[in-house]
């Protein structure tokens, strides 16, 4: 007959060795993944930002954007914390810098000024007629 007894208890001795290493990396996993996290977050919302200063640090007067609202129109006067923007002949908006979203010649679609066939007015006949 064969016995086990020696070798069920080596097995048994060596288990919580195994177990307490392996429970301090799950805790040092628990600890690390939070703290990634938050690193991610502060780096991609430092890089946003930085991508906004530049962005509104280059807009200049003669410029056609967007802003938040979808609203289409050239650059006027530009301060530090303001931007007129003329939307239709005569009609100048004063809106915060902020919130120009884009550059018409950056948008995907290009806005209404730039499509083919359209004026400044109002959209393009697509009617074929």
């Amino acid at each position: 007959m064969l016995n086990y007894g020696n070798e069920v208890t080596s097995l048994v001795q060596t288990a919580p060795a195994q177990t307490a290493s392996s429970g301090g990396m799950s805790s040092l996993l628990i600890l690390a993944l939070p703290i990634l996290l938050l690193v991610w977050m502060f780096w991609t919302t430092s890089r946003r930002q930085k991508a906004m200063r530049n962005f509104s640090s280059s807009l200049s007067v003669g410029e056609q954007i967007i802003t938040s609202a979808g609203i289409y129109g050239t650059i006027r006067h530009l301060d530090d914390q303001s931007a007129w923007v003329e939307v239709a002949e005569g009609i100048t908006l004063r809106i915060d810098r902020r919130a120009i979203a884009m550059k018409q010649s950056d948008a995907a679609g290009g806005g209404p000024a730039s499509a083919a066939g359209s004026d400044a007015t109002g959209p393009a006949d697509t009617t074929g007629q």
